[in-house]
Parts: structure tokens; sequence; C-alpha cells
């Protein structure tokens, strides 16, 4: 598409955008230009309703609630499986909503880090997000390891901002006899660069390699194919591109060939027991098939319904129709920001729609802090990161192009006025 550097062309492809009904189903906050689904999506209309309903079924039924709610409480967490399948390219029993990211990453970590004298280094990509290389190192002392010799962190080159797909590939290759576990994250949370998961899965699995990836940055930007890919596990939170609200339940993905394998080694709760005996009550645990066996403790309520609430939008949407608009939209930003980039704004996010999500990572010429600040003051909600970084994420499901045009008049603006 060719497109124009005006507020008209703007408000053209906002009429033809077949997906601009879906911001009416979301709270924008007033005044505001949102561009900060990638750290926290904004709340769905519907969300305080399917909350209340559970807060009423509670008040009226107490206890009962458990099989009598209107969504009873005892299967709840089986309302997001279909929706989570959907979203992942999972099979229903590949999925389950629990627990945190963090912890997800742990559970995981204990059934399928299983380090040999021979194979026990995890790789990483560089710039990981930092929980998920404290849950790293952190599991990698707990056997006994020296995360300074058997952590692979994988660098761009020099010079070079983000990791180039051969380069990771041919890393796995080279570590691969020695690597048991390599973590990825599926969409970079600092650069916004979007990881090709399915080579990377095949290389792994060619070396004898678990593989896994955090999706934090991935579910609900990117379509995703976690059952035909065949990594490992997957873990992702649900508060940013989910829209589940803040600290929201998170989701994980353990493969089908995995689901009857009840000799790895797990943390047990009794909401991983099977269901047919687990009110016996009895002293040995025995894991439910598939990943709800990795289930500890019964569903967060309130936090499942607002889940379920975003979900419901997603199916309505669906994944592709989200990725053609985030390609274009982003795309458009892109094309917007290509006169600041002669005056020292660097996009760190691969220029290919196929290497991104729909963020954008910007550094500034200088006084990077202070322009981030004017945005704010200018009701442009993004976010920063140090040490000068601004990242911008316009989300297809309640974003415009409008929002984008404004943002990037806004940051034309605050880049005059800090002399830049």
């Amino acid at each position: 598409m060719n497109f124009q550097h005006d507020a008209d062309f703007a408000a053209r492809l906002d009429r033809a955008d077949p997906l601009a009904r879906y911001r009416d189903l979301f709270h924008v906050p007033a005044g505001s230009v949102y561009l900060c689904g990638n750290s926290l999506g904004l709340q769905p209309k519907s969300t305080a309703a399917a909350v209340q309903q559970e807060l009423e079924d509670w008040q009226r039924l107490g206890v009962e609630g458990h099989e009598h709610a209107r969504n009873p409480w005892m299967p709840y967490h089986s309302f997001v499986t279909g929706s989570l399948a959907r979203l992942t390219g999972a099979l229903p029993e590949e999925v389950v909503a629990m627990n945190g990211l963090t912890v997800n990453l742990h559970l995981m970590m204990v059934s399928f880090y299983q380090p040999t004298a021979e194979r026990h280094k995890i790789i990483m990509e560089a710039n990981a997000f930092p929980s998920d290389r404290y849950a790293v190192e952190s599991q990698l002392r707990n056997h006994g390891y020296d995360p300074a010799t058997t952590l692979v962190i994988l660098q761009p080159r020099e010079g070079e901002i983000v990791l180039r797909d051969d380069d990771v590939l041919d890393a796995i290759a080279r570590h691969g006899a020695e690597t048991a576990l390599v973590l990825m994250g599926g969409v970079n949370y600092y650069t916004g660069q979007l990881f090709d998961m399915e080579s990377i899965t095949r290389e792994a699995r060619k070396h004898g390699c678990r593989v896994a990836f955090d999706l934090a940055h991935a579910a609900g930007n990117v379509p995703l194919r976690l059952h035909d890919w065949g990594p490992d596990f997957c873990c992702w939170c649900s508060y940013k591109y989910l829209n589940a609200g803040p600290g929201g339940v998170a989701g994980c993905f353990v493969h089908e060939r995995h689901a009857s394998n009840f000799s790895l080694p797990r943390f047990a709760g009794w909401w991983g027991h099977d269901q047919a005996t687990r009110f016996q009550m009895g002293p040995e645990f025995h894991a439910m098939r598939g990943v709800e066996g990795w289930q500890l403790s019964n569903p967060p309520i309130f936090s499942m319904a607002a889940l379920k609430a975003s979900l419901e939008i997603f199916d309505q949407a669906g994944m592709n129709a989200l990725r053609a608009k985030s390609e274009q939209l982003t795309g458009y930003m892109e094309f917007l920001l290509q006169p600041l980039t002669r005056r020292g704004v660097r996009i760190l996010t691969p220029a290919e729609p196929s290497r991104r999500g729909c963020q954008l990572s910007l550094t500034m010429p200088a006084h990077g802090r202070r322009i981030f600040d004017t945005l704010i003051a200018d009701k442009m909600i993004c976010d920063w990161r140090e040490p000068d970084c601004i990242r911008v994420a316009p989300a297809p499901l309640y974003n415009s192009f409008a929002d984008v045009f404004d943002f990037v008049a806004a940051l034309t603006a605050a880049l005059a006025r800090a002399g830049g």
C-alpha cells in the first residue's frame, strides 16, 4: 500500500478497516492515544459484567457456586480452553489457564530441564525479559550449575540490534550436544523481534534439545501454530495483548506427545490430580492427562472471568484478520517515522513484517526520557525501557490509524521541543 503523510489518509484507512468496530468494545482512557497494549491491554467493556456475574453468584450461592453458578466454578478453567487452543494453534488438551507466567516457567522447567553431565546448558536470547533470566539462572543453580558457564546467551552481531535467524540456528547446532533446553521469547519484549519459532523448534529437536517459548509478547499478537511446530512447552501471561487485566491468570502449553508421560518429574497440586478421583482425597497423586496434570490449585474465578470476556472478542475477530491489520498499522507507523530517522530516531524492531509483531521500539537521538515524559504529558500512552527505548504498540483490536498518525505528530513535536 502507498501510504500518505496526512490525517485525512489515516481517516480513510479507519473508514475502510473491517475491524474498526472492535475499538468500541474497549474502554479507552479519556483523551488519550493508548499504545501500550504490550504492557497492559485495555479493559473490554464486557469484563465488568463477567466479573460481576461471579460476584453475584458467590453472594447468592456461597460454596454451591462451584456446581450451580451460571458458569460453575469447578470446571471454570475449561471455559477458556477452546479459545486458548484456537489462539495458540494447539489441541484443547495442550493448553490451560493457570498461575502466573514465571510460576509456570518454573513448573515446566522442573519437568523439562533435566540436565546431565553431558547435556546441561540452556540457550536464551540476549535482552530476554529479566524474570525469565532470573528463573533460568535459579534453576541452573538449583541443579548445581554455574550460569556463567552453563547459560548460553545469544548476542546480536557487533553493531546490530536484533538476532539474525540463521545465527540462532547456528548457535543451537553448535551447542546442541551440550544443551538440555532452548528457551526463547516468541517476541522479544525489548526489540519487538518475532523469532522463527518453527525453525528454532525443528533445529533444537534435531539436536536432542528440549525447546520452549515465553509467549508473553506473542500470544494475542501474532498467529501461533504450537501443536504443528512442536515445542515441548510454552508459557504466556494474559494481561498484555490478551486484555485480562493486571496480574491476570497466565497460560501454559505442553505438547501432546507428553500428555501421558506421567514419569516426567513435576511439582504436584490437587487440581492436577485425576478429576475422577480428586475428591476422594487420597494420599497418592495421579496426574490428569495433558497439560491439566500440571495444575496446582483451583482456578481464580474473577481473573478467569476477565480472561474469558477478552478471549470471546478474539474468537469473533480472528487472529488472521488481526495479524493483517497489525502489519498495516506498524507499516503505516514505520512510514510516518521515516522522516524522523533523519533526525536521529532509530527503529530497533526489524523492518520485515514477518519478523515483528505490532510493537515498534524506538531510540531517541538525545534527551530520550524528556521526550517520553512529554509524550505522556500529551496523553500519548507508550512505555519507556532503559537506557533509551520508547516502545509503541498499536494493538489491532482497539487501535486506529488515527492513533498512529497522532502519535507520530506528537513525537515530532516532542523532538522539536527537546531540540532534536
